[in-house]
Parts: C-alpha cells; structure tokens; sequence
C-alpha cells in the first residue's frame, strides 16, 4: 500500500469512534476543488495519473508500511477504528489485503470512496472488511466529467468503457444503499460547479438513503483548479436551502 500520510488521532471521522486516519496516495480522479493535490498527485514521486501508475510507485512511498501497523499495533485497545482514505484507496490492488491486516488487529474500518470502484467495494463487502463506508457523490450525471476533471480521459481510466464513471458511481451507490451497513453520502458545494438544481438532481440518484452531508468548499492555497484559489463558498443561508432540496429524497441532509 502507498500511504502518504497518517492522522494518529480523530474524534470526527468515524461516527461514535476514536479513530486513526491513513490517507492513501494517488487518485483516478482530478476534482477541481480537491485542496490535497500531494495525494493526487504527489511531487515527490511524480504524478499518479491513474490506477495503473500505481504499481510504478511501490517503493515510494511517504510512509512505510511496516511503521503504520507498528503504530496500530500500539495503539491497540486505545483507538477503536481506522478510517481508510485517499486519494481513493479502491484503485489499490492490495486493499483488500491491507484492510484485513488492520482489522485483525481487532479495529473498525471505514473507507471512504469516490465511488468509481464498484467491483473494489462488491469484494470489500462480500469479505466482511469494512464496517463503514462514506463514498463522495461529485455530481449529476451530466457535470461528472467536467467535476472530477476526467473529461476526454475514460480510456486511460477504464479501457473501453462508454460513459464509465457515472455508470460506476450508481452501481456503487446501490451496493452501499444495500449493504446493510451504516454509510454515509457526502458532497462538497462549489459555487459555480454546483447550484440548487443539482442538488435536485443528485438527491435523486441517492434517493433514499440514510445520510447525505453537504460540505462547504474550502478554498486553498493548493487546489487542483488554482482557478478557485480565494474563491467565497456558499453562505450559510445557501447551504441550509440545500440541505432543505436534499432533505427531500433523503433520510438525513445536513451541512458538515
């Protein structure tokens, strides 16, 4: 596994749970209000494009594997779970094997997914390897190329796949909704990329499910789209009028 970076301690990702967090490296998306660029595409071991760049960086990586389970196995009894992020940790091979390494350590996991991995998610599932899941919807069908900057790119990504990227968020989202397990939808609210009417229209997609967290954008000084560097986010009176759209289709729509 390639980890680019370790948060010893969480309060806030994994509901109800002391948490630790293993960010991991490289992501087959380029989502233009992304503010971790080094775990797209890190400088120091040159640009993980897509998912088959991954197997040229195994000796790369920003921290050994090795040390992160000396420090999970210290922390044993004291963390309840781990949270697995990115990047997007389902484009790694050995994720499966890399999980079970944790929870054999006797920790929850949740996993956090862009969704674009659904037959990643179908085999984590059918293991019983993850306990819970959050996976990021970027946006309606018809803005998913241009929002998760792969417009042009579903050969490299997915060789001869036709609309590949939304087919697999929507086969990932009922795979979540089905799962049994307690999950979460999230999505971050750029002005200008998203307004009210997508929210209408995604709200659809995850019609139904249990939780749906709106996230105000987070300008920064590194952005995959330095275009929106000192961009103003949504209010707060816009955000709850989204959350009101959202709160239609379902369960659970707040702002986080």
């Amino acid at each position: 596994m390639i980890i680019g970076g370790l948060q010893q301690f969480s309060l806030l990702d994994y509901p109800g749970c002391v948490s630790a967090i293993v960010f991991t490296q490289g992501c087959n998306f380029r989502c233009q209000f992304c503010y971790n660029p080094m775990l797209v595409w890190p400088e120091t071991v040159g640009k993980l494009k897509y998912a088959r760049d991954i197997e040229q960086q195994k000796d790369h990586p920003k921290i050994k594997e090795d040390d992160l389970f000396v420090f999970l196995e210290s922390r044993a009894g004291k963390l309840d779970a781990v949270v697995v992020t990115g990047g997007e940790p389902c484009l790694h091979k050995d994720l499966p094997e890399f999980i079970k390494k944790i929870k054999k350590l006797g920790f929850l996991v949740k996993l956090d997914t862009n969704g674009s991995y659904p037959e990643v998610l179908e085999k984590l599932l059918e293991k019983k390897l993850i306990d819970y899941i959050a996976m990021d919807l970027k946006a309606p069908a018809e803005k998913y190329d241009e929002i998760t900057g792969i417009k042009g790119n579903f050969n490299n990504i997915y060789p001869g796949e036709y609309n590949a990227i939304f087919t697999r968020v929507k086969k990932s989202v009922k795979l979540i909704m089905q799962s049994g397990l307690p999950y979460e939808f999230r999505t971050t609210v750029v002005p200008n990329l998203l307004n009210k009417d997508d929210i209408n229209e995604m709200g659809k997609i995850i019609k139904g499910a249990r939780a749906w967290y709106l996230q105000g954008f987070k300008s920064a000084d590194d952005l995959i789209n330095q275009a929106l560097k000192n961009k103003v986010p949504y209010n707060s009176r816009q955000m709850k009028e989204m959350t009101e759209i959202g709160s239609k289709y379902v369960k659970k729509c707040e702002v986080r």
